[in-house]
């Protein structure tokens, strides 16, 4: 995370995000036009199903827009290979999208004509890929009807099967902020932590399917620490968060950790107490993943301590 300055108290937010489970078909061009192949990543000799770091990002774009913020960036839809237009030279502290999402301009013309605007930024959003929790991945058919002769476009000579890869999984995914990098703009960082609570169309290239990025479970810590000093992608795939008992066993400090969502809607009401035993330092719990994400950026985004 990046350096706080003097003048800023140094707060950084990890958080892991847990979706909720649902058929994914993430195919992004891989395979032939008949037979589509999951992305994958292997971890332990199985490949989990994965979703970008930048659809992530592409599809939070999406919400900035509908909420209203100056965006830089549009995807076109029209036309055959992926294309984005931008309606300026970036410029971190006009639009949204360039102060949150970073930007890298290369082209040399453009750089000698805006010599008063850096053409390169780092996102101060990080999130990494998101990974399934379910390494089960199954074959899905689907025919292809051939059009008749009497009409005007045909794409195949004859009717065909479709083989598609899909897994019914649930995915999990990290991010993290540092309050010295979104101090400058709250209001625009308020609606991106806004806006992950209401994450969807992230699927990627080439699938139809409607998958729900919104959590369902969320692990979040406040700290001054550069680290986030649990396992990022700790859910296993019953949904459970294996790094709970370091949190029970105190040895990690409770008073930084948010917990919300699933986890704790279906916690025993012994764990809660001894979650929030001691005021001083007890975990943040909340049913509603919304409420907390609320909460945590009004915390992360407060004016510093008199």
């Amino acid at each position: 995370m990046a350096e706080s300055t003097s003048k800023v108290k140094k707060l950084n937010l990890f958080a892991t995000i847990l979706t909720y489970a649902a058929p994914s078909a993430n195919h992004h061009n891989k395979g032939d036009d008949t037979n589509k192949i999951l992305q994958t990543i292997s971890k332990q000799g199985r490949d989990y199903p994965i979703i970008s770091p930048y659809a992530i990002r592409d599809a939070l774009r999406r919400i900035l827009i509908e909420e209203g913020l100056p965006c830089n960036r549009t995807r076109v839809k029209t036309g055959g290979a992926p294309m984005v237009e931008y309606q300026a030279f970036p410029n971190a502290e006009k639009y949204a999208d360039d102060f949150l999402f970073g930007f890298c301009v290369t082209d040399r013309t453009a750089i000698t004509e805006n010599p008063d605007l850096p053409p390169k930024r780092d996102s101060i959003f990080r999130n990494n890929l998101a990974v399934g929790l379910s390494s089960s991945i199954n074959i899905h058919l689907q025919q292809a009807p051939r059009n008749t002769e009497k009409s005007p476009w045909n794409n195949i000579s004859e009717t065909t099967l479709l083989y598609r890869q899909v897994s019914y999984t649930a995915y999990q995914y990290p991010f993290a902020l540092s309050r010295s990098d979104c101090i400058s703009k709250p209001e625009w960082t308020k609606t991106l932590i806004k806006a992950i609570g209401e994450l969807s169309e992230v699927a990627g290239g080439n699938s139809v399917s409607y998958i729900q990025m919104a959590p369902r479970s969320i692990i979040a810590r406040l700290t001054s620490c550069r680290v986030p000093g649990y396992d990022t992608y700790g859910f296993n795939e019953e949904g459970e968060f294996k790094e709970l008992d370091r949190l029970l066993d105190n040895e990690l400090p409770r008073g930084e950790f948010w917990l919300g969502g699933e986890i704790v809607r279906q916690m025993p009401e012994e764990i809660k107490q001894k979650l929030e035993a001691n005021e001083d330092n007890k975990v943040t719990l909340k049913n509603n993943p919304e409420t907390l994400l609320e909460e945590i950026s009004q915390k992360f985004l407060a004016e510093e301590d008199k």
